[in-house]
């Protein structure tokens, strides 16, 4: 079955749509509001929004009034449950800062919705833990929103791994590398203190983590982690002699600066955080070698696998491209797979903070050229490229099929893509005992921090840990 195809039920005529709010109107809810007020309105509603920042839940109103017609709903986030409650809501989809989440969910599970929850899940073990108890005790159900899983190219791996293309998996190789337009924004917002996002191996890295943790279809045992804050930050700019003031938002005088945000620049970026600061002083565009940042910009682990494979894995934060290398080893030969999202960050291209997928000149460089290459080489063969079919749309289609199966429930999937409970806390797993590894400087069992358990794939075999 192609990758971009995934039948699914039909709906019935006259059947009753599913009602759905939203928590967090930042950037990232935009998908989830286009699909269902799009292609996907005739099974679902979209009832209300909720935000601690009032100006933005009106950005999106008034948005979804001039585009659609449509008048939405709103409410404080603080009155989730009566909300919930009162208005027959099926569904609350989160789209806030992490450590927000683990309240959240449970408040929407216990008020007797399902929860769609971006990734991480969340970023705590105790936070984890408390999730799958209140799970256990509603009966409702956790989606976690893993859209790397449906891109064409992560498929396509997993595809050659279900069909013994490499027989059993001994190791995979995973470097991650994100530039200096995308991997500087982290370090500007939010994420940038470890209490708020877990740091990269929580934010970010639960996306690499749930994509090895998918194609081995086993859970994480052990990790060991080394890393720290090597480029960004006030400290690592002096030691380089980088100007203090390099970093800030262009309102702040920063032109030539090409670590600058201008939120000026984008509409869409003015219109939610330049416009909305004074109703509660959040600020996007910090300068990224400021005090304050606690997170790291460079990471290395070795994670341990139930049934044996070993993962060694790399990110980089301010590297001058973008995109990432897989090489998964096995008992019959390798798969290697490459993908440059972004060949270079130039002065008069920039890329785009909001979209790193967006680019201008010099992606094709005599070099380095956008693009994407999935290669098996088995033992006693000559090396053969596999084909990658993509869709239309973000990330190769995939993100339209993740919001398919979001909001017309999963299809007759071979590769199991819809990721629940187990899955969410597998991938954060990780990051948190790497997180603790970190700071010990000593290897960490998953068992160690309460989620062996929890942290188990639904298709993978308990009789093997």
């Amino acid at each position: 079955m192609s990758p971009t195809e995934t039948p699914r039920a039909v709906p019935t005529p006259g059947e009753r749509r599913t009602r759905y709010v939203i928590v967090g109107t930042g950037n990232r809810c935009q998908m989830y509001i286009e699909a269902i007020l799009g292609e996907h309105a005739d099974v679902a509603e979209l009832v209300a929004l909720a935000d601690t920042n009032p100006g933005r839940v009106e950005y999106y109103t008034d948005v979804i009034e001039q585009t659609h017609g449509a008048t939405i709903g709103s409410f404080d986030p603080a009155e989730l449950a009566a909300y919930v409650r009162g208005n027959g809501i099926d569904a609350v989809v989160i789209t806030t800062p992490d450590f927000t989440h683990a309240d959240l969910v449970c408040t929407a599970l216990e008020a007797g919705a399902d929860a769609i929850v971006e990734k991480p899940l969340t970023t705590t073990a105790v936070q984890a833990r408390r999730i799958a108890e209140t799970v256990e005790r509603t009966g409702r159900r956790v989606t976690v929103t893993f859209n790397y899983r449906y891109s064409p190219r992560n498929t396509a791996l997993k595809a050659a791994l279900l069909e013994g293309a490499v027989g059993e998996v001994t190791s995979i190789d995973f470097s991650w590398m994100l530039d200096t337009v995308h991997g500087a924004d982290y370090f500007r917002r939010w994420h940038r203190v470890k209490e708020n996002s877990g740091g990269l191996l929580v934010h970010k890295s639960s996306h690499h983590f749930d994509l090895v943790n998918w194609w081995l279809d086993d859970a994480p045992d052990r990790v060991y982690a080394a890393g720290g804050l090597r480029f960004y930050g006030a400290e690592n700019a002096a030691a380089r002699g980088v100007d203090p003031g390099a970093g800030r938002g262009t309102r702040d005088g920063s032109d030539a600066d090409p670590f600058a945000l201008d939120l000026r620049s984008d509409a869409r970026l003015a219109g939610l955080y330049l416009e909305n600061e004074h109703h509660d002083g959040y600020r996007r565009d910090l300068n990224v070698f400021s005090e304050g940042i606690t997170i790291e910009d460079n990471l290395a682990l070795t994670v341990g696998y139930a049934r044996g494979a070993v993962l060694s894995y790399s990110l980089n934060a301010h590297s001058p491209w973008e995109g990432y290398r897989v090489a998964v080893n096995g008992t019959e030969g390798r798969l290697e797979l490459e993908v440059v999202e972004r060949a270079a960050v130039l002065p008069a291209a920039g890329g785009s903070p909001v979209d790193p997928s967006v680019t201008e000149d010099g992606q094709d460089g005599r070099v380095r050229s956008r693009g994407e290459r999935l290669v098996l080489h088995r033992h006693w063969e000559e090396a053969r490229e596999l084909e990658i079919v993509n869709g239309e749309g973000s990330h190769g289609g995939g993100d339209r099929l993740l919001l398919a199966d979001l909001f017309r429930g999963p299809g007759l999937d071979p590769f199991r893509r819809p990721a629940g409970l187990a899955d969410g806390v597998a991938a954060i797993a990780v990051g948190i005992a790497g997180n603790e590894s970190l700071a010990t400087r000593l290897p960490v069992s998953i068992a160690d921090l309460g989620l062996d358990r929890l942290a188990v794939p639904a298709a993978a075999s308990v009789a093997a840990r």
